[in-house]
């Protein structure tokens, strides 16, 4: 294992800068603010850690990309910001989230109300869940895991068509695998920033997606026409779990980042950091270290107290009283499910801890 470290200096110009305009706003923010994002620099802190790699096959090893500190986030001229008249995240259901339209509508509540406090400030909408066919995306049987994928790019073209006038961004979810091309094998997400959409899939974040007796594989497509979407009537879906709900609230935080102009981060342990393969994304943490949690407010403007708070009270209403698996419902039941949120409590005692310095 290699751990990424940063000299103290190095860290403290990523986030304040040098820039004496950008000093000056930095020491304009809250005390309790400056506080908890000094502790970028702080080497005993116990909130922001370096990062860690295990294998040549993780992201900054595999993928060589120059960092990206607050300044250059700050001058960024193609940078997309948020407006008086662009200021709604809306997300875009493609097929069920679910193995019932009860859970499914929950699932995407679910989601609505992270985002709703992750990106504090801004307004979060759903457009109306449409199937497969509405996309008129192509589709294919992956050679290799034989289960159904879509193709990313022709979803994007459908977001794009679909985008309101108020959308700082529009991005679909869905629970089928995607493909961006024919010479690849998967991809978990594909997104536009120029656009402002993107496409992200939870299906591999199943707990029984790699296994032999994942019941999605299909042996043979069979189709009568490239308009024939029959086959997705009864595609697998995953249960939903709360490692499930993590992980897709981990993907859905982390892409919408990029459409705000946040690159991977190589400062330290970030849910920006990128990541090559399952087990690496489960590594990444749902916080955004000081450098992100800075360039994101400044273009959203939130208050990180207030923030936080937020994220404690999505983690808290609703949940679920134990571990487990959200039960099936017959497709009539319209009660509300328990939130599966055991994944998120060690998180919510991370967030206790930075809210214990920003009002310190």
């Amino acid at each position: 294992m290699q751990t990424v470290r940063h000299s103290e200096q190095t860290l403290r110009t990523a986030l304040i800068s040098n820039n004496p305009a950008l000093v000056s706003q930095y020491e304009k923010l809250d005390t309790g603010e400056q506080r908890l994002m000094n502790e970028a620099f702080q080497p005993a802190s116990d909130l922001f850690g370096p990062i860690t790699l295990h294998s040549p096959s993780d992201w900054i090893t595999s993928h060589p990309e120059p960092p990206q500190d607050f300044e250059e986030f700050f001058i960024d001229p193609f940078r997309k910001k948020p407006s008086a008249e662009k200021c709604s995240i809306y997300i875009q259901c493609i097929g069920s989230l679910g193995n019932t339209r009860s859970i499914s509508e929950e699932y995407i509540k679910w989601l609505k109300g992270y985002c709703e406090a992750f990106f504090y400030g801004l307004t979060v909408k759903l457009l109306e869940p449409v199937p497969v066919s509405a996309t008129k995306c192509s589709f294919r049987v992956n050679e290799n895991t034989q289960n159904l994928q879509i193709h990313a790019g022709d979803i994007l073209k459908f977001l794009k068509k679909k985008k309101p006038e108020d959308a700082f961004c529009v991005v679909g979810i869905t629970m089928i695998d995607l493909y961006p091309r024919d010479s690849w094998n998967f991809v978990f997400g594909q997104a536009s920033l120029t656009e402002g959409v993107g496409i992200f899939s939870f299906a591999r974040y199943g707990s029984d997606f790699y296994s032999s007796h994942y019941e999605g594989k299909v042996k043979v497509l069979q189709k009568k026409s490239s308009s024939d979407y029959s086959i997705f009537d009864s595609y697998c879906i995953p249960e939903v779990t709360s490692v499930l709900l993590l992980r897709s609230c981990k993907t859905l935080t982390h892409e919408i980042g990029h459409i705000f102009g946040v690159r991977h981060c190589q400062w330290l342990a970030c849910l920006m950091q990128g990541s090559n393969h399952l087990e690496e994304a489960d590594r990444r943490p749902l916080n955004l270290c000081p450098i992100c949690l800075r360039k994101l407010q400044c273009a959203i403007g939130f208050n990180i107290r207030e923030r936080y708070k937020a994220l404690v009270r999505w983690i808290d209403d609703d949940a679920a009283d134990a571990p487990g698996v959200t039960p099936k419902h017959s497709r009539e039941d319209r009660v509300n499910l328990p939130k599966p949120v055991e994944a998120f409590r060690e998180w919510k005692e991370w967030i206790v801890k930075c809210l214990a310095v920003v009002q310190n």
